[in-house]
């Protein structure tokens, strides 16, 4: 069976997690202070920050969600991989700097740094919840999906797991834990992902690889009666996704006639034996009746070089209609500005102890960042050859290649893209707790704290936070985790990043104008996506011919418009008195 669990990869997974809690608790003695939990005293080595923000920033949309699209569209998925790089370049040039010399522990302590202002925490702290809810969606969705080959538990015990572990390292330890999680889980990642992606090239291409059965490429159906049974080609099923796995290659290239494999290929021949070849890729079809809704997987036939062309995902390039290259554009803008506005990553800046820190911590993370997304190409390629992928899970494709090696890797890269499940959920959780007890509970509300008081509320606002993710990871279970992540990008984006850069650069910028534009901004992207058609077909089960949207990625819109509001609003309002540093804790 495609999902089998083993005492083995049990034994694995489980040290990791136990592993990684038990580190939490050991430094959880250095997070008493608000100072320690919030911002780990800003005296993280400028390296181990580096590595951290590629463990904060490789979440499950970059391992499971990106190569799931990569082998799934071929090469769209990896669009996303080039959209996520790119948004560096932003927090380098831009942000990594001034945003240091302008906070303290959370994003609004920036924004906030010049005037003091109630209006302007508020909309900020709000903001960065709203965006840290949805991108802890997806983390949670890719959870999920990870527990149902280890351990063969329900998708919703893996969220409820996560949500548990992660309420843990946050609550005992707070920045200090989480950036040590983020270090350990980001160098894992990058060395074990060069590990799989050698074992592939060592492979080379194979007709029919993998798993027997495989040469059957006959269409599989699965049907969910309305009792919550499933079937599979009309047969009952002990376990939700057990269909036979898919993902092979037909024909090679002429220059391989008469063999069946390659044989180790270099990285650049890979690609170009996979161009010439024949590769079988699997559509779905849904149709609902009295009998259940029936999803049926069809094996389709496609030339290497269509895959390996954009178009595959993003109809947008290839369609021609307007409304489907905005949507495309916009979601590339979304994810170039997103990077630069996602609380979890700014906050990561507090925790070096200069300016030079954050900047060399930048250097660092985009170097780690930009080689594993180059491994995610070959990752994604492998798996769609691999003869080990489930047709109904796209996220599940990394791991499953893994299993097609051994499953000994399979535990192992399970086991570390679960852990990057827990980084990238503390540090969101990291991020929200401080915008509830710093900047809501102390700051707008007025309520003076001890220290002691302020690490106490923001673990309960952690605990908190924890369970909204896990009842949201449940519901939005058959989503693609790249998918969701680009909403959250789309919101930071439209409304973080306005307020940040045109206070960075622009000196005429007022209180009003910066409240203006995160509220809009963060209204206008999230209204947007809540009447968009993927939203309409996919959350709602409406027509999304119905939605009341254009196109369904608001960035093109929502960013030039968080732009817009602050310069008018900015021009409108009296000017704001000089600015005032408080960068280094003064109130």
């Amino acid at each position: 069976m495609l999902y089998e669990s083993s005492l083995l990869a049990i034994a694995i997974f489980a040290s990791f997690v136990v592993g990684v809690i038990g580190l939490s608790f050991f430094l959880g003695r250095k997070g008493q202070s608000a100072q320690a939990y919030y911002a780990a005293h800003g005296e993280v080595h400028w390296f181990v920050n580096g590595i951290a923000f590629a463990g904060d920033y490789l979440s499950a949309a970059s391992f499971l969600g990106i190569c799931g699209m990569i082998a799934f569209h071929g090469y769209d998925g990896f669009l996303y991989s080039i959209g996520f790089l790119a948004g560096w370049i932003v927090a380098l040039f831009v942000i990594a700097e001034p945003i240091k010399a302008l906070g303290r522990f959370t994003f609004a302590d920036a924004l906030d740094a010049r005037f003091n202002s109630r209006g302007i925490k508020l909309a900020v702290a709000i903001s960065t919840l709203v965006v840290s809810v949805f991108y802890l969606i997806p983390q949670m969705v890719g959870a999920g999906d990870l527990i149902v080959p280890l351990l063969g538990l329900p998708h919703w015990a893996g969220v409820v797991l996560v949500g548990v572990a992660v309420t843990l390292i946050v609550v005992t330890a707070g920045m200090v834990s989480t950036t040590w999680v983020q270090f350990i889980k980001g160098s894992l990642l990058v060395f074990f992902c060069g590990v799989l992606a050698a074992l592939i090239l060592d492979r080379g291409l194979a007709v029919n690889a993998g798993r027997p059965g495989t040469e059957r490429l006959v269409p599989q159906v699965r049907t969910v009666r309305p009792d919550g049974a499933v079937l599979v080609d009309g047969m009952p099923q002990s376990r939700e996704h057990d269909l036979r796995p898919v993902g092979t290659i037909l024909r090679l290239p002429d220059r391989y006639a008469g063999k069946t494999s390659t044989g180790p290929l270099r990285p650049l021949e890979y690609l170009s034996v996979l161009e010439d070849s024949s590769i079988v890729t699997w559509v779905p079809s849904k149709r609902v009746d009295e009998a259940g809704v029936h999803t049926t997987y069809t094996p389709v036939e496609r030339q290497g070089v269509d895959l390996l062309k954009p178009g595959g995902y993003f109809t947008g390039l290839t369609t021609g209609k307007l409304a489907d290259r905005l949507d495309f554009a916009s979601l590339m803008l979304a994810l170039f500005c997103g990077t630069a506005s996602l609380p979890h990553i700014l906050i990561r800046y507090y925790t070096v102890k200069d300016a030079a820190a954050a900047r060399k911590s930048t250097v660092v993370g985009i170097a780690a960042i930009g080689a594993f997304y180059v491994l995610t190409l070959y990752l994604g390629l492998g798996a769609m050859t691999s003869g080990a992928l489930d047709p109904t899970s796209s996220n599940m494709a990394a791991p499953l290649l893994a299993k097609s090696f051994s499953t000994t890797l399979f535990a192992v890269i399970s086991a570390i893209a679960f852990t990057t499940v827990l980084g990238t959920v503390s540090g969101l959780i990291m991020a929200g707790s401080g915008a509830v007890a710093h900047d809501l509970v102390e700051n707008v509300c007025g309520v003076r704290m001890t220290d002691h008081e302020k690490v106490r509320c923001g673990k309960l606002a952690a605990v908190g936070l924890g369970v909204v993710a896990m009842a949201l990871g449940i519901l939005f279970r058959s989503f693609n985790v790249s998918f969701l992540v680009g909403w959250a990008f789309n919101i930071a984006a439209s409304a973080n990043l306005p307020a940040l850069v045109m206070l960075l650069f622009w000196p005429r910028t007022t209180k009003q104008g910066i409240i203006a534009a995160v509220t809009v901004g963060m209204a206008a992207s999230l209204g947007w996506i809540l009447l968009s058609a993927d939203t309409f077909e996919k959350v709602y089960g409406w027509d999304r011919e119905a939605s009341l949207v254009p196109f369904s990625q608001p960035g093109l819109v929502t960013i030039p418009l968080g732009f817009f509001v602050l310069v008018a609003v900015s021009l409108l309002s009296p000017r704001s008195p000089p600015p005032v540093n408080r960068a280094r804790g003064s109130r």
